[in-house]
């Protein structure tokens, strides 16, 4: 079963669920449209020692 995570759309505030690559590293960044709203997303995602991931994310027109 591939882990998951969930974090919040900077446009629309829906919590959204998405599938963490474990094999990309322990640090990942990468733009996601919402499933909802469609606004882009730049999605921020780290893994703890253990392997277990935490995601956030803002809006890609704040990617700086």
């Amino acid at each position: 079963m591939q882990p998951e995570a969930t974090y919040v759309c900077d446009s629309c505030g829906e919590q959204i669920e998405v599938p963490i690559d474990l094999s990309a590293g322990s640090r990942q960044s990468y733009v996601e449209d919402c499933p909802v709203c469609c606004n882009p997303n730049v999605i921020e995602v780290t893994l703890d020692a253990d392997g277990v991931p935490s995601a956030w994310a803002r809006a890609e027109q704040d990617r700086g």
